[in-house]
């Protein structure tokens, strides 16, 4: 399965962006959202390379504390089974 990991603009070059979640940075396609008015510090879904939605901070916040959750999930799963 994959999933859409919402991530923070540090850097705009052109049709690229540098982006962070959690520490880790990614570069990131900016094509597919060419009509959108980005900027640094604003959040966008990315996917494979490719930034596919602009989110608000809210959004992104919400995001990954689901994110947040499904790991817990996954490492508690893990744990009992050792």
């Amino acid at each position: 399965m994959c999933l859409g990991i919402p991530m923070q603009i540090r850097e705009i070059d052109g049709l690229l962006a540098r982006c962070e979640a959690k520490g880790v940075a990614r570069e990131a396609n900016l094509l597919m959202l060419e009509h959108e008015s980005l900027e640094v510090g604003d959040f966008v879904v990315v996917h494979l390379g490719y930034a596919v939605d602009k989110v608000t901070a809210e959004e992104a916040a919400a995001a990954w504390d689901i994110y947040d959750q499904m790991l817990a999930a996954e490492d508690a799963g893990v744990a009992r089974s050792l």
